[in-house]
Order: structure tokens, then C-alpha cells, then sequence
């Protein structure tokens, strides 16, 4: 089986590479067009790369540097993206070092795909929030997200029996290849995302 390749997270500042990147990834979701499949794609990969220093942060340590000229990425024989760590710690304030990072990273999709910026921004949101809230520290989301300056809807979050979970901002098109919506999805009515959470997380 062959191994993840160790990728530098700068890699998404250049345009032909984040292309051919996202042309290999319709061969994982089927024929769509460039948005939605640059958007699907950025789904997975915005988790990935904000982990690192999200997880630091969290723990309450040294944070990670998010910077992309910081972070590798683990890239999947499949063009998944499996991984990713940051190589120093963060020597600055987070959100501007966090908000250039994703600001590269959303600019160079959106300008290959035609995928919307503010659409991929909201991806951005959810990802922060979901990586805070795995590592129990989701109390910090909203300050990380408003201290990127990226202007990006703020995290929220909702409560289903005894389990928190992110209500989510954004929306990653899977439904648009065939795939049947999230769970958390917020293009459905709330309540029919309040029953599948209820059912996924035990509510």
C-alpha cells in the first residue's frame, strides 16, 4: 500500500497545483463543476490544515504556527488529504498569521474553481469550530475566527440532549454528486438536522 506523500501546505498559494489537485479529486466525487468540487474539496482539506494549531491551542501549551509556509500535509495516493503538522511554534499574534493562511488558501480556490470566497470562508468557520469543539475547547472559536479579519460568519454552536455539536455555516455541495446530505447539513429544515443529530449522536 503506498504511503501519504509529505506535501508543503504552500503548495496552496499556486494555481496550477491546486487545480490539478481538485481535477484529481472528481475522479473521488464524480462529475460536477469546478465550484462544487473545489468546494467539496476544500471541506476536507480546510479540517486538516487548521488542526495542528487548533489542537495546540486547545491544549493550552505551545501553539502551532498556521502559516502555510509552516505546515506539511499528508496527501493520500487517493489525493486525499490523511494529515498534517506544523513544523514551529507560532512566534506572532494567531489570527493574522491564521487569517493569511486561509486567505491564500480560499483566494487560490475560489480563482480556479469560480467558487464563491465568502462561501469557502464559512467552510473555514466550521472547520475551526469543529477541530475546538474535538479537542474540548470550543469556548475559544469565536475569538479565533474574529481575530482572522477575514470577516467570516462567527462559530455556533447547538446543544442535542447532552451532546454539543457545530451548527453549522456552510455547506459542502457533497448532496450535488450524488451523496445524500450531511447530517448536520444546514440546507435542510432544522428539523429534520435536529432529528439526524439526535439519531447520529445519540440526542
Amino acid at each position: 500500500m503506498a504511503e501519504a506523500a509529505v506535501t508543503p501546505a504552500a503548495l496552496l498559494a499556486d494555481a496550477p497545483w491546486v487545480r490539478a489537485r481538485i481535477d484529481g479529486a472528481a475522479k473521488l466525487y464524480g462529475s460536477a463543476v469546478p465550484e462544487v468540487i473545489g468546494t467539496i474539496w476544500w471541506y476536507s482539506l480546510s479540517s486538516v490544515l487548521v488542526a495542528p494549531t487548533m489542537e495546540s491551542l486547545a491544549a493550552g501549551g505551545e501553539v502551532l504556527d498556521p502559516s502555510l509556509d509552516a505546515v506539511e500535509l499528508d496527501l493520500g495516493p487517493d489525493g486525499r488529504f490523511l494529515g498534517s503538522r506544523s513544523t514551529r511554534a507560532l512566534s506572532g499574534p494567531l489570527g493574522p498569521a491564521l487569517g493569511a493562511a486561509l486567505n491564500t488558501a480560499i483566494t487560490t480556490i475560489a480563482e480556479v474553481t469560480g467558487a464563491r470566497p465568502r462561501a469557502l470562508g464559512a467552510i473555514a468557520t466550521d472547520s475551526i469550530a469543529n477541530r475546538l469543539l474535538w479537542a474540548s475547547a470550543p469556548q475559544l472559536a469565536a475569538d479565533v475566527v474574529a481575530s482572522t479579519g477575514l470577516g467570516l460568519p462567527a462559530p455556533r454552536y447547538v446543544t442535542v440532549g447532552r451532546v454539543q455539536a457545530v451548527k453549522r455555516a456552510s455547506c459542502c455541495l457533497i448532496y450535488e454528486v450524488g451523496n445524500p446530505k450531511c447530517v448536520s447539513c444546514p440546507r435542510q429544515t432544522p428539523e429534520d438536522r435536529d432529528a439526524r443529530l439526535r439519531r447520529a449522536l445519540g440526542g
